[in-house]
């Protein structure tokens, strides 16, 4: 039998930028969710979200490169994911990177890491973003809690998907998580007040359209928290690469969807 044919719409060819040891953690934790053995910076993840089999391939890519490989490694990319530890101060080297990003009109997620260092400053990372041209933060997930106790993330979609629930189940942090999913919605509208589908009670579909739409083009940066160190996180980062960074086809680099 042949190899299977691979749709190049469901390809992400992603570059993870960011201290070496954030990105290695993240490159190892994405290596064992997919039973690869072994270690190396690229690993490629066959992942399924809404019924969709995609194929993401990752590579990552320290801010110790030289200036020359950062910005031909980004430029190439469909996507990228900047890895940022919440505990330690922004280097001028990443944001180097999320400009060149910017420059070349890649899209990018956020991964913040580090959130139960007692040092954490979750505020600080997306202002960092927020401070870098072009981007808009759009935080997807909160910290459940400040430094230690940090108790894992609320995930703002699926909080308001299940909000009789969710109101229960948090406490007075659902307060907290209403506060950012509504600054969530807003971004989505302040970026497209031409649209008039776009609404605060906008279906959960939808918002996942518009977000991937937004970020494709650069307008916004989703930002994701990942969960302590003892705990699995990629199924969320994976689903957000599939659901909201572009495919080669749509960032018109066919070229780069069969050999990345």
């Amino acid at each position: 039998m042949g190899a299977k044919a691979i749709d190049p719409q469901a390809i992400r060819n992603v570059t993870l930028v960011g201290d070496p040891d954030e990105t290695i953690r993240v490159a190892h934790l994405l290596r064992r969710r997919c039973g690869q053995p072994g270690s190396g910076a690229r690993v490629t993840v066959g992942w399924t979200t809404g019924r969709v089999e995609h194929t993401i391939r990752i590579a990552a890519l320290t801010s110790h490169a030289p200036v020359a490989e950062l910005e031909r490694s980004i430029r190439v990319a469909d996507g990228v994911i900047a890895v940022v530890n919440a505990a330690a101060r922004p280097t001028s080297r990443l944001e180097t990177m999320l400009r060149v990003a910017d420059d070349y009109q890649v899209a990018r997620l956020c991964l913040i890491n580090g959130l139960d260092h007692p040092a954490a400053d979750f505020d600080r990372c997306v202002r960092t973003i927020a401070d870098t041209r072009g981007a808009v933060p759009l935080a997807l997930q909160i910290p459940l809690g400040a430094h230690p106790p940090f108790e894992g993330v609320i995930d703002l979609l699926s909080l308001w998907a299940l909000e009789p629930l969710a109101a229960e189940l948090y406490g007075g942090q659902w307060a907290v998580g209403e506060r950012w999913y509504g600054k969530l919605v807003k971004t989505v509208i302040e970026q497209a007040p031409s649209d008039p589908n776009v609404f605060p009670d906008i279906p959960l579909d939808r918002l996942h359209h518009r977000i991937r739409s937004l970020t494709r083009i650069g307008e916004v940066v989703p930002v994701l928290c990942g969960a302590a160190p003892t705990s699995d996180d990629s199924a969320t980062l994976l689903d957000a690469i599939a659901r909201y960074l572009p495919s080669p086809m749509d960032v018109c680099q066919p070229e780069h969807a069969l050999d990345y």
